[in-house]
Order: structure tokens, then C-alpha cells, then sequence
């Protein structure tokens, strides 16, 4: 099924969404990769406040290369999410209802998918200059000092993703080699 979707993203909207449905998301996203979701984790070990509020709010393991001049960004491809799996469930507890990036995700992940309602999406990777495209505003919001590992709040229109696991812990990459077998 293909969806257009608004983000920040409902509980609701998180529910609907089945394992393998085409989505475009329209608004605003975050940007977060290894260092930063270290920092992150740390802040929250120390009582302090996140950069950005995790409810509702969906996070793109991505760090881009430099923009062209007229382009808010340069190339924009996923990070391999596996490497966020030590501190995603204590960010899906605060409330975060989506991840993009590609690859599989640990069980713990899934556990912590479904007990909050969230979705992991998955984008193309090495379709980065692609997938820019849909990114119409950039900006830095925390850790400037890690550079590409900044994160950013992203305006995206029409930004493509697939649901690779859904609220009830369907997931894509299980099922496809499954499908693929028969």
C-alpha cells in the first residue's frame, strides 16, 4: 500500500502502517547518527534535557555530505541502524514514534517497536543525491562540533521510506526471505 503521511507522527498513523507499505512523509524530521545518539544517551543518564522531544518525532540515522550552492543539503543516504540499537528502546520509551535507516534492527529494538506503537522505516541506500531531493529545509540544532553527526531538524516533502517494521513487530526483512523462499 502507499501512503502519504504527515510527521510528527501519531500513534495512531504509527498503528496503521503495515510492514511493507510504500510511505512519503511531509514535515518535519530529525537527523541523528552514532555520536549523537551517544551524547543523547548520556544526557538522559545525567537528568538533562534532549535536544529535541522525542514524542511523536521520527529520526533519520543519516549524515549528509556538503550541499551544493541553492540546495539546503547535500547527499542524504541512510546509516546502517543496527549501530543505534544500544540506545533506540530508551528513546522509543521517551516517546519517539519512527527511525529511518536501512538494515535489520536487534530484538530488543523490535520489543521496544511495539511496546511504544512505533515504526522503523527503512530508506534506499546509496540513493542519497535521491533522496535529497525531498529535503527542502536544513538546519543544525545540537552537537555543531560533530559535524556531519550533528543533528539536524529536516523539512521533508514527499521523503520516500518503506515500513520495514511495523507497531506489531512484522518485519520486512523476516517476512521477504520467507516469501522469497516459497
Amino acid at each position: 500500500m502507499e501512503r502519504h503521511i504527515t510527521v510528527p507522527l501519531s500513534a495512531q498513523t504509527a498503528i496503521s502502517l503495515q510492514a511493507g507499505d510504500y510511505v512519503y512523509l511531509t514535515g518535519t524530521i530529525y537527523t541523528a547518527r552514532d555520536a549523537a545518539h551517544k551524547r543523547m544517551y548520556e544526557a538522559l543518564e545525567r537528568g538533562e534535557e534532549l535536544p529535541f522531544p522525542m514524542k511523536d518525532n521520527v529520526i533519520y540515522y543519516m549524515g549528509p555530505s556538503p550541499a551544493r550552492a541553492g540546495r539546503p543539503i547535500g547527499s542524504a543516504g541512510p546509516t546502517t541502524a543496527s549501530r543505534m540499537d544500544k540506545y533506540a528502546p530508551a528513546l522509543l520509551d521517551l516517546g519517539l514514534r519512527g527511525m529511518i535507516g536501512k538494515g535489520k534492527r536487534r530484538e530488543t529494538v523490535k520489543d521496544a517497536i511495539v511496546r511504544n506503537q512505533a515504526v522503523y522505516f527503512a530508506a534506499v541506500g546509496g540513493a542519497g543525491a535521491l533522496l535529497s531531493r525531498a529535503i527542502i529545509a536544513s538546519e543544525v540544532i545540537a552537537y555543531e562540533d560533530l559535524g556531519t553527526e550533528a543533528i539536524r531538524k529536516l523539512e521533508v516533502k514527499d521523503f520516500p521510506v518503506i515500513v520495514v517494521m511495523d507497531a506489531a513487530g512484522n518485519d520486512l526483512y523476516e517476512t521477504a526471505v520467507q516469501e522469497y523462499r516459497r
